[in-house]
């Protein structure tokens, strides 16, 4: 048996990592999206590395897009096996991918427009919304902490990861001759004091693990500030400065954690009386969407709900549905927050505001969230003077926040909490993934310390073989 990466290696986004079983079997463990990465993003999203007909079966971690974005192409290249994951990262990838199918031709639609002025070939969608529809009837749903047998060869068992709703790890069990190899894939790894989410669960012994590691050499902030913090980036921007704060926010996960802040704060009489909107109808399905797994939920989040039924609500928030209402969004005059994804601010409707807002210094654009080095949110983040959004070039003269503790991915410390279960003597190879290569290699370190004996980073496409 072997495994090759062919995303998230020395990368954080586009995962797809490749068992390769003896029998001829293929087993692909998540089929994210590159995103944010700029002129490589399109190349990378256009070769998958591997031929799509010849999966066996894909075993989905969780619904984000950089996890599942590129599902629906694998789907039109000719893949027709299973799809396995969580009953709520079905519920979320029917309406992500298709929300992605729509981003795609939306955004190809403007962008082309302007491509056509300058002479420039068009480009064309990875894929539509007929892919997206066909991928999800090949969806199984496998509920946590049971183990499922796909074949003779190899069973699947999801543990709760505590990244988003219905996210999970991955842990197969491969059959081989008369060996059994016991894989565990983390998926992303959430926080052991998420304000909503249960934590990571313990599994048992792994020979092979593949471990996330976005924040292999970060410690967060603590939780515990979130609502202070937006308090004061509310207060300063539209109080003070009486203008917009604009919010990148991924639709499923972040955006919750910050409509629950926010409903905290109206609990304690200390929201602002400013509107707030949520400007991505993706997000307003996806919020619905959470409340009906309350089953993933922390004990203090259930207590609250005993006396406030819907804790992602509050007085002031209108969700904006139609394109015309968001555009109206960009020519109000008052102060307002605008919460609107993506999270990097490289795609859907956040992009559109910040070109529409990025010359005004009252303005603030308030990262939540990691974001890609190359992306737009990237970009901002780390000081960019002058940004390209949609082909043209704009002064940033807006000012950019950044909130670190709101990171839905685990630190170090959550990561080695992860993988305390584990006897490293005991583990052959640990390959970290989903991480910048700096940044892994840092965590590298720190793992050898903890008596992990073989720690790999992958390259794209390089292929282990798996004893």
């Amino acid at each position: 048996m072997n495994i090759s990466f062919h995303g998230a290696a020395r990368t954080v986004t586009g995962s797809k990592h490749l068992l390769e079983l003896k029998s001829g079997k293929k087993v692909l463990l998540d089929c994210g999206l590159f995103q944010g990465m700029g002129k490589q993003t399109e190349p990378l999203n256009a070769e998958f590395g591997f031929v799509a007909s010849e999966i066996s079966y894909l075993i989905l971690s969780h619904a984000h897009i950089d996890h599942s974005g590129l599902i629906p192409k694998l789907v039109k290249e000719g893949f027709r096996g299973a799809i396995y994951a969580t009953p709520a990262t079905l519920a979320l990838a029917e309406i992500l991918l298709e929300d992605s199918a729509v981003i795609q031709r939306d955004d190809t639609k403007f962008i082309n427009k302007r491509r056509a002025k300058k002479g420039l070939p068009p480009y064309a969608p990875l894929y539509d919304i007929a892919d997206a529809a066909l991928a999800i009837d090949l969806f199984k749903k496998v509920a946590y902490n049971e183990w499922t047998e796909i074949d003779e060869e190899i069973s699947l068992l999801f543990t709760d990861a505590g990244h988003i709703i219905g996210s999970a790890s991955v842990h197969l069990k491969v059959k081989e001759l008369e060996n059994t190899t016991h894989i565990t894939f983390s998926g992303d790894v959430g926080r052991y004091n998420d304000a909503i989410l249960r934590s990571p669960a313990e599994f048992d012994q792994a020979d092979y693990i593949i471990l996330e590691s976005t924040y292999g050499n970060k410690l967060h902030d603590e939780v515990v500030g979130i609502a202070d913090n937006l308090e004061k980036w509310i207060r300063h921007t539209c109080i003070d400065k009486k203008g917009k704060l604009i919010i990148p926010a991924f639709s499923v996960g972040r955006t919750q954690e910050v409509l629950y802040a926010l409903n905290q704060l109206e609990l304690e009489n200390r929201l602002p009386a400013v509107p707030v909107y949520v400007d991505s109808p993706l997000s307003r399905e996806a919020t619905e969407l959470l409340k009906q797994f309350p089953e993933n939920f922390n004990q203090k989040i259930r207590k609250i709900m005993e006396t406030d039924a819907d804790p992602f609500d509050f007085k002031g928030l209108k969700f904006i549905k139609t394109v015309e209402e968001s555009k109206f969004l960009n020519e109000l005059p008052q102060p307002c927050v605008i919460i609107s994804a993506s999270g990097m601010a490289d795609a859907g409707r956040v992009k559109h505001h910040i070109m529409n807002n990025i010359g005004n210094t009252n303005t603030t654009i308030l990262m939540v969230g990691y974001a890609d080095p190359f992306s737009l949110g990237g970009r901002l983040t780390n000081g960019a003077k002058e940004v390209k959004i949609f082909g043209e070039l704009y002064p940033v003269k807006a000012e950019v926040g950044v909130m670190r503790s709101m990171s839905a991915h685990g630190d170090y410390d959550d990561l080695c909490q992860f993988l305390a279960c584990q006897n490293p003597g005991k583990v052959k190879t640990l390959f970290l993934v989903h991480g910048e290569y700096n940044v892994q290699q840092d965590f590298a370190k720190r793992l050898s310390r903890k008596h992990f004996v073989d720690v790999q980073i992958p390259a794209m496409h390089q292929r282990f073989e798996l004893i």
